[in-house]
């Protein structure tokens, strides 16, 4: 696995998000988080729904992924926040910058 990941995290407001996304930064958990508007179509209670939501992409270390998604949980308004992440690849300074910015473990 990589050392380094992108947690992708959906919210249903662009307040919700700048809140998520400012704490991971200040408690050093993301070392940048990047947001963008976005529609979802999904299934949840027995109907289709077609919302309007915003989607984290959160840099950081893929051993913070527990860190990162406790944190969600407690400021999240979803009943089931959707956080998931992808190992990603970069440049040896750009991974290096992610090191520096995120606490260690």
């Amino acid at each position: 696995m990589s050392e380094h990941g992108e947690i992708q995290i959906t919210c249903g407001s662009v307040t919700e998000a700048n809140a998520i996304a400012h704490q991971l930064v200040e408690q050093r958990l993301a070392a940048c988080v990047q947001s963008l508007a976005i529609g979802s179509v999904y299934e949840w209670d027995g109907a289709v729904q077609d919302d309007r939501e915003v989607l984290l992409m959160v840099k950081t270390r893929a051993d913070r992924f527990d860190d990162v998604a406790r944190l969600v949980g407690e400021l999240h308004s979803y009943e089931l926040p959707a956080i998931t992440m992808v190992p990603i690849t970069g440049t040896i300074a750009y991974l290096e910058w992610i090191d520096r910015q995120v606490e260690p473990v």
